[in-house]
């Protein structure tokens, strides 16, 4: 029955109506606006690796300088083409035909070489410099076509910086049509099996594709602005994000009006009830990944910054939808969400008499728990040290760009012919920019390099843009690259600077060219001065690049953990308990690692990891794993001021363990989604963290954390007045609870009745 101050508070019929309507038609003015949005994130991405680096970085100052030396900003791209054998006359011909129809590509810059016959006159290289500007993988489709039509006798490769970009670009081709049906697929098909009904999963899933428009329209604009960076791996991860987090709290906030309707609420009884007990958990939830995220704005790398705000922008519309979006469907649609199984009877709990049967996995669950506690916890942690030590054999010191993407890579296919007729570093070379005055002592540090095959300047006056370059008694003599004849050159000079280009032994993404390049730094700072000389290149930028991912990991995660236990000690009033799920999560993590490392080495054959990987792994895992043990333990604290911590936390074990163990098969099924997408680093992001939330969801939340805190006691709620109140538990950890909240109490209505 319901109580005479609960039914003056209840709104006219028109209000229970038109609230919802009114969220629903503005939800679905996003939705109509937003959608279209999703086919033209191409406008506003970028692929462009160098992009991502910080100002700072040495190859980030020398590619803004490149445009000064060469006329525009451009991308080489590298066209090798074999025989049967030595080329002929013909087939020459037909090969130099070749680079004057790539000449004519639209898209090519000016500098097109002549072909480059190797020395056993098998291969010829073509170079292509690639404007930046226009749209590279289609430019590389283009020249691949023209080389398609070589002559049967001959096989060709479009390879280099521009190859390898048109090849990421298309495996990220799947992300808008087919990582995103994967997705919605594997999360329908769980909420089918769970609620077995038709009508919640489709509410459910609405709310999620509806906060991802809304996502995508807001990033869409930032990007647009220039405030943003976003590109294929960013965008995947965004899209997995918000369909992954809105489907959890959406689930959580069903469990509450289901509850509400087993207990025979009207709509806009059970609509109130489930938002008032859903919105602190959901609200801590989505507050502690998005504080997580935005930590990754201390990052150093563009890439990571812009995941930053953008991933927190599709958090921030997950529980937006999740409490506005759904419980407005939920109010209209009431009961029959759950048709054909409609729920008419509470939940199973735990009976009062420790030693009455139970009934349903959770309450037996729960009554396994309370009666073997420490043993449970201690072979839970025992077992999860053991799957952390996989982590010594963790290989993420960064990985060879020809192994970025998964399967077939024609890029990767040319750089291996490339090496076996060319130096391996034809195509991406080192870039130098070193004063006029110190041309000549550059180039003897260049040429002194046994990982250098030889050395060339930039020019205007060659036809090529380029001339090689030698030392005739301590002074430099530079030779055109063209036909026999061509005028003798001079280097082109860009603010007192010149650019030297060196061309190196070993393939530009292999260890020892990384090892060439950071000797030549160390050799041209002693030889000219600490920071005289300037080095970028892809092989330079690979090496930025992962030194600044090692440094962001040391930065970014202790301030990811001490946001979160802030947040942790703010929601549950304590800093026993919320150091302990801290804990909890970082061992939870470091199994995840450690597993993961064994199956990439002893499984997958990954030939390493990108140094970003733990980064990525560490948010994901500890902003998500939190937010279970957030949901467990809110109900706890609440189920904790009408019957004692222990009794409560059995009692929050069971009224959540159903609801959070569908949102992490839902969770992890949308990051397993990502592992469809053929690119390395977003195959083992998907696989480090559906592992990891499975663990959270399984052995951390499950077992883990509930027999650790039923162990201790009431001390978990240390200093609050919860724990001072309950210290008499400790020593009747069996006394009789207390009497439960009325549900049509407000929270702080009941405090007041506990105070007094």
């Amino acid at each position: 029955m319901k109580s005479a101050h609960h039914s003056h508070r209840q709104p006219t019929r028109w209000l229970r109506i038109g609230i919802p309507v009114l969220l629903v038609l503005v939800w679905l003015a996003i939705g109509s606006i937003g959608g279209p949005y999703f086919g033209k994130v191409d406008e506003v991405s970028t692929n462009d690796r160098s992009s991502y680096l910080p100002a700072s970085a040495d190859a980030t100052q020398v590619t803004k300088r490149l445009p000064d030396f060469f006329g525009d900003e451009s991308i080489p791209a590298v066209v090798v083409v074999t025989g049967d054998g030595a080329l002929t006359e013909g087939e020459l011909a037909d090969i130099q035909g070749l680079s004057h129809d790539i000449a004519g590509v639209d898209g090519v810059l000016d500098g097109v070489s002549p072909p480059i016959v190797s020395e056993d006159g098998e291969a010829a290289q073509i170079f292509v410099p690639i404007g930046s500007s226009g749209e590279v993988s289609t430019i590389v489709e283009d020249i691949r076509t023209l080389v398609d039509g070589l002559p049967s006798s001959l096989d060709g490769w479009v390879t280099g910086p521009a190859g390898f970009t048109a090849d990421l670009v298309q495996g990220f081709l799947g992300i808008d049509g087919l990582l995103l049906a994967v997705a919605m697929l594997a999360v329908f098909i769980i909420l089918v099996i769970v609620y077995r009904s038709p009508l919640l999963p489709v509410l459910v899933l609405m709310t999620s594709m509806f906060a991802l428009c809304g996502a995508l329209l807001t990033v869409w604009w930032l990007a647009y602005a220039g405030i943003v960076v976003l590109n294929g791996q960013v965008q995947g991860i965004l899209f997995i994000l918000v369909i992954g987090a809105a489907t959890d709290y959406a689930l959580l906030y069903v469990a509450r009006f289901r509850e509400a309707i087993a207990r025979g609420a009207g709509r806009w009884e059970a609509t109130t009830q489930a938002w008032r007990g859903a919105f602190e958990p959901i609200i801590a939830s989505g507050g502690t990944v998005i504080a997580g995220l935005l930590c990754l704005l201390l990052s150093d790398l563009a890439t990571n910054r812009a995941l930053g705000p953008i991933a927190s922008i599709g958090i921030a519309f997950s529980v937006l939808s999740a409490l506005t979006f759904l419980p407005a469907l939920l109010a209209l649609v009431g009961r029959a969400a759950f048709w054909p199984f409609i729920p008419k009877a509470p939940l199973a709990t735990i009976p009062d008499d420790p030693g009455a049967p139970v009934a349903g996995v959770w309450p037996r669950q729960a009554r396994f728990i309370a009666r073997n506690a420490r043993t449970v916890w201690i072979v839970c942690t025992v077992v999860l040290l053991v799957g952390a030590a996989g982590m010594l054999q963790l290989k993420a010191d960064g990985v060879p760009s020809s192994d970025l993407v998964l399967g077939a890579s024609e890029a990767r296919d040319g750089q291996d012919v490339l090496a076996e007729h060319f130096p391996p570093g034809s195509g991406s070379p080192v870039y130098v920019i070193v004063p006029e005055s110190d041309v000549a002592d550059a180039i003897g540090v260049m040429t002194a390099s046994d990982g250098i095959e030889s050395v060339a300047a930039a020019s205007g006056d060659s036809p090529t843009g380029q001339a090689t370059v030698d030392l005739q008694n301590g002074v430099p003599v530079y030779t055109a690259v063209g036909p026999p004849g061509t005028p003798a050159p001079s280097p082109t000079v860009s603010g007192g600077d010149v650019l030297l280009i060196g061309t190196l032994t070993d393939a530009a993404d292999s260890a020892a060219a990384e090892h060439t390049v950071r000797q030549l730094r160390a050799d041209l700072d002693d030889a000219l001065g600490a920071g005289t000389a300037l080095v970028g290149g892809e092989t330079a930028t690979d090496i930025d690049s992962n030194d600044t991912s090692i440094r962001d990991r040391s930065v970014i995660i202790p301030v990811v953990l001490a946001v979160i236990l802030v947040i942790l000690m703010l929601l549950l009033r304590s800093i026993l308990a919320p150091v302990l799920l801290i804990l909890t999560v970082i061992l939870s993590f470091a199994t995840a690692l450690g597993v993961s490392a064994i199956v990439f080495d002893s499984v997958f054959g990954f030939p390493g990891a990108d140094p970003a990987v733990p980064l990525y792994g560490f948010v994901f895992l500890v902003a998500l794993g939190v937010d279970y043990n957030i949901f467990l333990m809110s109900r706890v604290r609440e189920e904790t001021l009408g019957h004692g911590t222990r009794r409560g936390i059995l009692r929050g074990l069971v009224a959540t363990g159903g609801v959070i163990t569908s949102a992490g098969l839902v969770l992890a099924a949308t990051f397993a989604a990502l592992g469809v997408i053929p690119i390395l680093f977003l195959a083992q992001i998907a696989f480090i963290v559906a592992f990891g939330v499975l663990l959270d969801t399984f052995v951390v939340r499950s077992l883990l954390v509930p027999a650790l805190t039923y162990d201790i006691g009431p001390p978990i709620w240390w200093p609050s007045r919860l724990w001072r109140r309950d210290a008499a538990e400790l020593r009747t950890p069996t006394s009789e609870p207390v009497e439960a909240p009325a549900r049509d109490m407000t929270r702080a209505e009941y405090r007041r009745t506990l105070e007094s």
